[in-house]
């Protein structure tokens, strides 16, 4: 069953996870900061369980405040924790079975049992062929027969409004969600040349570092003029080395004046 969660921005949540309705709550207390920092490793590390693991916990503090009641000192109650610990540790190893990652059924029961308790239940088959496509996709080794599947780093869900569940897919690449800003622009690019930059693509603003002094109308126009030369120089550069895409981190100048020849570079993309 959803739970509707507003938060102090006014957002309205819908989940059933431990860990999204624990991670709007707002507490003071140090036990129960521990408990969603839990909360939040168990979903990094495992990716479900998350309430659970809550659960478990609270029946661990619960069974220890008897023991607290009769003045036995907290290093002896982790003693008997840690102690309970190796041993689980080792039931696991006994009952455990060997899993093979190649086995497309095999893997699907696993990943199934994890979407079973989430909202995307019901789109179970899909669910799990895009999760395990996306973990192959990022999975790589490392040597000495091991591999690697760092899904914080190189898996990333991006939502687009609009469309049906059906339509997710998993994508071998990187997506980047832009509108173009000119008609003339190419919807489709195959085996692009890409330019990555850390400048940006603006006029360098003086502001208050000069001091300008005009006289007469024409000063006016020179400085509107050496903006625009600032920023054809830049358009020119990049074109020197014909790219298809331009990629920067920084801003982007969308102001255009009269004359400058911008427009018409900016149609080049």
């Amino acid at each position: 069953m959803l739970k509707m969660l507003l938060d102090p921005m006014g957002g309205i949540v819908l989940t059933n996870d431990g860990h999204a309705i624990l991670r709007e709550i707002e507490v003071a207390h140090p036990a129960a900061k521990s408990m969603i920092e839990l909360s939040r490793t168990q979903d990094e590390e495992v990716g479900d369980g998350t309430t659970t693991v809550i659960i478990l916990a609270g029946e661990m503090l619960a069974q220890a405040l008897p023991q607290l009641e009769r003045n036995i000192h907290p290093v002896v109650i982790i003693s008997a924790y840690k102690r309970a610990l190796a041993d689980a540790l080792e039931i696991i190893q006994d009952i455990s079975v060997p899993v093979d990652v190649n086995d497309d059924k095999q893997m699907y029961s696993l990943i199934s049992a994890s979407i079973g308790t989430k909202f995307v239940s019901r789109w179970s088959d899909l669910m799990c062929s895009l999760a395990l496509q996306a973990v192959r996709t990022v999975t790589h080794d490392i040597g000495g027969g091991k591999k690697e599947v760092d899904i914080k780093r190189y898996a990333r869900v991006e939502k687009i409004p609009g469309g049906e569940i059906e339509d997710s897919r998993v994508l071998d690449g990187v997506m980047l969600n832009k509108d173009i800003t000119h008609p003339k622009m190419r919807r489709r690019i195959e085996h692009p040349r890409i330019v990555l930059l850390d400048c940006t693509l603006e006029y360098k603003k003086g502001e208050s570092q000069t001091n300008i002094e005009i006289s007469k109308e024409e000063d006016w126009n020179r400085i509107l003029q050496i903006e625009e030369e600032q920023v054809k120089a830049m358009c020119d550069a990049i074109i020197a080395v014909k790219p298809d895409l331009v990629i920067t981190e920084k801003g982007v100048s969308g102001t255009v004046h009269p004359g400058t020849n911008d427009e018409s570079i900016r149609q080049h993309y």
